[in-house]
């Protein structure tokens, strides 16, 4: 039975379960905020959850908006990397603001009805430093601003920083409040040397961000070639450099295939220099160690236990959704939480609940993804009472609120897109 909340925005919510808390408590909600959180029985009266588990809002820390659900009109041919690549630069001139502000939009609003508060999105950029892009992020995330925090990063390959129209481009991020972003593309066997120009491209990205205050996000060693090591160089660069504003990397799946001996090396460098890494458990599952009639090998994701274990902040998020780099997905951490315990054994460990609200809302520089008093009453409330309940079902009943009011937020019909695929 769903629980009646009072439109009061004055209530207790009686009984309730946190992610991280074996005892039942008492959740006092007043002017938007937490106002208490009691033992269980403490309150006079108030809704009672009957131990159903109380969640705060969503932190997405890696998605791609600004290339989501064009699967339709542009499919991934073979599911692999190379052919997504070459798939969105097919579907990147129909990028219209028109285009860009549908599909986005239709991407915040999946996430925010599902109960997502906070969105950091990578922006392709190499093509022209003030794209449309841009300009629509900007649009959408002063429309979005009280419902979804939304932060940007450039995406490019490191050589795109070159020169002129590197700066430049790092003066757009500043100017829109982003972070500085880019992508290693590496590979080959584990004793191929590096690039020589790489280091000199990797402090080049550095210096811009130091220049202008900027944190770094970047796409790291996102293949099955042990030869992809840029992770241990961009740790031990925010060494040397003293780099002082955060750095989070993702996906870095190499870090699965390379000997023990260097995998222990590169965490804890990743861990002196105070680096973050989020993990793309469900896109990296499907685009890693694909080929035709072959069962893949491996699960395609990197060393979370290990890293968590060493101290690193772990994220997880969604990654993309409905493009050539992943067809599936709605905007839905629940779901992206649900498929990483089961594909990373999440299940053998303390709860990773922090993974997708207080750590990846770290990452941002926010004060959100937690139940705690005087913090906002951004809230998801579950039936399940225990967390294989939680994550046995899809809790498509689940109620969202906002600011202690249930969030009135339906899931767009995706007939919307029908659009896009013409």
């Amino acid at each position: 039975m769903t629980p009646a909340i009072p439109a009061s925005g004055d209530y207790w919510l009686c009984r309730a379960r946190l992610p991280d808390a074996p005892a039942l408590v008492d959740l006092h909600i007043a002017g938007g905020a937490v106002a208490a959180v009691a033992p269980a029985g403490a309150a006079p009266s108030g809704v009672d959850l009957a131990g159903g588990q109380v969640w705060p809002c969503f932190v997405d820390v890696h998605t791609h908006l600004d290339k989501g659900h064009i699967w339709r009109r542009t499919p991934n041919p073979d599911g692999t990397f190379a052919s997504a690549l070459a798939a969105v630069a097919r579907d990147r001139p129909r990028w219209t603001e028109a285009d860009l502000r549908l599909r986005m939009g239709y991407g915040l609003a999946c996430a925010h009805a599902h109960g997502t508060a906070a969105i950091r999105t990578h922006l392709d950029s190499r093509h022209s430093t003030e794209g449309n892009a841009w300009r629509m992020f900007r649009v959408l995330r002063d429309e979005w601003a009280g419902r979804i925090a939304l932060q940007a990063v450039s995406l490019c390959p490191l050589e795109a920083y070159d020169g002129e129209e590197g700066r430049a481009l790092a003066d757009v991020v500043a100017d829109t409040g982003g972070v500085l972003g880019g992508a290693t593309r590496l590979g080959g066997p584990f004793d191929a040397p590096l690039p020589p120009e790489f280091q000199d491209r990797l402090d080049q990205l550095f210096a811009l961000a130091e220049a202008r205050g900027l944190d770094i996000d970047l796409h790291v060693d996102e293949s099955g070639e042990a030869g992809a090591r840029a992770l241990r160089e961009i740790a031990r660069t925010a060494l040397r450099r003293g780099f002082c504003n955060r750095i989070q990397c993702g996906h870095c799946c190499s870090l699965s295939v390379q000997p023990e001996a260097f995998a222990r090396e590169v965490i804890a460098a990743v861990a002196e220099a105070g680096i973050a890494v989020v993990t793309l458990p469900m896109c990296n599952m499907f685009l890693q160690d694909r080929a035709p009639a072959r069962t893949p090998r491996w699960r395609g994701v990197t060393l979370v236990h290990e890293l968590r274990t060493a101290g690193v902040p772990v994220s997880i998020a969604s990654d993309n959704c409905g493009d050539p780099f992943y067809p599936y997905g709605d905007h839905d951490m629940l779901e992206v939480l649900r498929e990483a315990t089961r594909i990373l054994h999440l299940d053998n460990s303390p709860s990773w609940s922090a993974a997708v609200g207080a750590t990846p809302a770290g990452v941002m520089g926010l004060d959100a993804g937690g139940v705690r008093v005087g913090a906002p009453a951004d809230l998801v409330l579950f039936s399940a009472r225990h967390p294989h309940e939680l994550l046995a079902r899809p809790q498509s009943d689940r109620i969202v609120l906002r600011r202690g009011r249930v969030l009135d937020a339906r899931l767009p019909d995706p007939a919307v897109l029908d659009g896009v695929a013409k």
